[in-house]
């Protein structure tokens, strides 16, 4: 039987993006991706899109190593919004100020806001090399690069801005974002040739120099109101085209997201809430079939 069967999660969310915690701090049991995908498909299961397991620590200093698991069962390296449910659920059992999580995509600090609801993680170094994000071909320069969706001379989507933020990120600048049909090009985009981890799809548009609204097919979880990581690689991308400053303010479906390309270590700083919903314990019967 699943080591999540009877075990407790808290169901969340970041701005929109539904999020499952699981703690398992208390022992040394592990999860298998049907085990993820178990919670969210079976009859009965809970709706998310992340599912964040939080495990014993593996280096000094750190809280816990957390995985984290897409809808279908893929393991993703980072979720931002994820991560700031994380931070909610685990400065709730103390008087911390920071703590810092130990991830597939390295070490993340977080910060409790002083009004003790709004969360702020350090998403790190975002990453632009065509092998590191990674793209299954050369592209010199990755602020924009060569994909379209539609015919050679009159493309519907075309030149994406591409970046890591611990998962790979295609962002398609357009006038509107709600003039195209996500819910069709999102799947293509994401499983294209170019890219060989699959990709989160974005299409943005610049308000200001301050300001962008944007709306995102996340990879391995399909339509969302939110996506922490492609926040910060639209903001990212963006000041890199010179089209807004480093500090952006992010207009995602479901909610604001404050993003701070920090100048002086070119760490990405996201701010937002994080809203717990509530509690529960994993019915047994979901891994019947895993079993």
């Amino acid at each position: 039987m699943s080591a999540l069967a009877n075990h407790s999660f808290a169901k969340m969310n970041g701005i929109g993006n539904e999020i499952v915690v699981i703690d398992m701090r208390d022992t040394a049991a592990k999860i298998t991706p049907a085990d993820a995908r178990a919670v969210a498909a079976a009859e009965g299961g809970i709706a998310y899109d992340q599912l964040m397991v939080l495990t014993r620590p593996r280096l000094p200093g750190t809280e816990a190593f957390v995985s984290i698991y897409n809808n279908d069962g893929s393991e993703a390296g980072a979720c931002g919004n994820g991560m700031r449910c994380v931070a909610r659920q685990t400065f709730a059992g103390n008087d911390k100020t920071g703590l810092t999580f130990e991830t597939r995509a390295g070490l993340i600090n977080c910060w409790r806001g002083t009004d003790g609801e709004t969360f702020t993680v350090d998403m790190g170094v975002p990453k632009f090399g065509w092998q590191d994000i990674p793209l299954a071909e050369e592209f010199r320069d990755t602020r924009g690069i060569e994909l379209q969706i539609g015919p050679i001379d009159a493309p519907i989507l075309h030149t994406p801005s591409v970046a890591s933020m611990g998962n790979p990120h295609a962002i398609f600048w357009v006038d509107d974002i709600h003039a195209y049909d996500l819910e069709r090009f999102g799947p293509l985009l994401e499983n294209h040739p170019i890219f060989p981890e699959r990709a989160n799809i974005t299409l943005a548009h610049i308000v200001d120099r301050e300001h962008i609204v944007m709306r995102t097919w996340e990879r391995g979880a399909g339509l969302t109101k939110a996506c922490g990581t492609a926040a910060c690689a639209t903001a990212v991308s963006a000041a890199r085209l010179r089209r807004t400053e480093r500090k952006v303010h992010m207009t995602l479906p479901g909610g604001e997201l404050v993003i701070d390309w920090r100048e002086s270590d070119d760490h990405v700083l996201m701010t937002g809430g994080a809203t717990f919903e509530y509690e529960g314990t994993l019915d047994p019967a979901l891994f019947e079939a895993v079993a």
